[in-house]
C-alpha cells in the first residue's frame, strides 16, 4: 500500500576513524589510518500499515534516528531490506520523495532570509505542486495551525515555536503519504507541544497519513501512538501496544493516601502497621504513595479506610517514563 512500510533485518555499521592524541599520531593517521566498526542498527524488522501512528523509542544512541534516515533514504543500509510506499528508499526515486517527509526537531528547511510564504513557494516548485493544490493545502494547514499572521514574516524573526509550526506545514505541502518526525517538539514549551499534538492527531484523522514519531517527551507518544517500537543498542526489543507494554512491565498500581492527621501520631498506629507491610514509594507528612499488585488494590481499600481517617485516596498507573525506564534497565543489565 502507498502508506505502508516494511523493514526486514535492517542493519547499519559505520567505520569510525581512531587515533592517539598528539601531533605525531595525527600525522601518522594521515598515512596509515585506523578504523573501528560501530554498529548503529542491527537486525531490525517491523511493518507499519497505512495510516498508523507509531512511536519509535529508545535511549540516546539507540539507533532511532539512524533507522529513520534509512527509511527516508538519507542513509544506505549495510544489510537487510526496506520498502517504503512501494519503493526502495536509497534509490531516491522522485515518486518516493514525493510520498514522504522528514521533520527533524533541530533542523529547518525554511529559508532564513525569505518570508515564510516565499519558503512555501520554493517548496511548491521543488515538488511540482500545482497552483490549485498549493492554494487548497496551504489554506487548510494555515487554518489548522493558525498560521496566517506568520506568512509575511522572515524566518529569522520567528520564535522557536513559530518555526516549528511553519516547518511542519512545509513538510506537508506536497501531501506526503508518510511522515517521519524526529523529536518534532524539541525545545517547545508545554502549550506549543499540546497544540502540535492536537494538530497531528487531527491531520492523521483527516488524511490517513502514516506517521513514525521519535520523541523523548512521553506525552507526545501517549497522546498520538497506540503502538510503540522500542529500540536499544540498535535492536528491537518490544513492538506492540503501548498500554499492553505498561501492563506487562508494571503489573501494579500506585495508591496515594492523604490522611486527615499526622501519620506519626499515636492514634495512627494501626495505619502505620498496615503501611509497613506495603512497598512505599514516597512518604511526606500526611501523604503516602505505595505500590500494590493490580489484583490486590480492591481488597486493600477496606483495611486502609478502616485503619485511619482518610482525607483522600488516589489510584493511578505508574508514569509511562517509569515503565520505559524499567524496560531499558532490564535490557541493559
Amino acid at each position: 500500500m502507498e502508506g505502508s512500510i516494511h523493514v526486514d533485518s535492517l542493519g547499519k555499521t559505520y567505520q569510525i576513524p581512531l587515533r592517539e592524541p598528539g601531533i605525531a599520531a595525527a600525522l601518522a593517521s594521515l598515512i596509515r589510518p585506523t578504523y573501528a566498526e560501530v554498529t548503529a542498527v542491527r537486525d531490525v524488522s517491523f511493518a507499519v500499515q497505512s495510516g498508523e501512528m507509531v512511536g519509535l523509542l529508545g535511549p540516546n544512541g539507540s539507533g532511532k534516528t539512524t533507522t529513520l534516515k534509512m527509511l527516508a533514504g538519507l542513509l544506505y543500509p549495510t544489510s537487510g531490506k526496506v520498502e517504503v510506499a512501494g519503493s526502495v528508499p536509497q534509490q531516491r526515486k522522485p515518486e518516493f520523495l514525493r510520498s514522504i517527509s522528514l521533520v527533524m526537531g533541530n533542523k529547518t528547511q525554511l529559508t532564513w532570509d525569505n518570508t515564510v510564504h516565499d519558503s512555501f513557494l520554493i517548496h511548491k516548485e521543488i515538488y511540482g505542486v500545482s497552483q490549485g493544490a498549493f492554494r487548497t493545502r496551504l489554506g487548510e494547514l494555515t487554518e489548522m495551525l493558525d498560521l496566517a499572521a506568520l506568512l509575511p514574516k522572515q524566518t529569522r524573526n520567528l520564535s522557536l515555536g513559530e518555526r516549528a509550526k511553519c516547518q511542519l506545514v512545509l513538510a506537508l505541502l506536497h501531501n506526503p503519504r508518510i511522515l517521519f518526525l524526529d523529536e518534532p517538539t524539541l525545545g517547545l514549551d508545554v502549550s506549543m507541544q499540546i497544540r502540535f499534538r492536537s494538530f497531528l492527531k487531527e491531520y492523521n484523522r483527516r488524511h490517513g497519513t502514516t506517521v513514525i514519531l521519535t520523541s523523548h517527551y512521553m506525552a507526545d507518544i501517549t497522546s498520538l501512538c497506540r503502538r510503540v517500537i522500542l529500540i536499544n543498542k540498535g535492536t528491537v526489543f518490544y513492538d506492540g501496544d503501548l498500554s499492553e507494554m505498561a501492563r506487562r512491565t508494571a503489573p501494579f498500581k500506585l495508591v496515594r493516601i492523604t490522611n486527615q492527621g499526622d501519620l506519626s501520631g499515636p492514634e495512627q498506629t494501626h495505619l502505620r502497621e498496615l503501611l509497613e507491610r506495603l512497598h512505599i514509594v514516597e512518604q511526606e507528612q500526611r501523604n503516602v504513595t505505595f505500590r500494590v499488585e493490580r489484583s490486590q488494590v480492591v481488597p486493600l481499600l477496606g483495611p486502609l479506610l478502616n485503619a485511619g481517617s482518610m482525607a483522600d485516596v488516589s489510584i493511578f498507573d505508574p508514569p509511562i517514563e517509569a515503565v520505559i525506564d524499567t524496560l531499558y534497565q532490564g535490557v541493559m543489565a
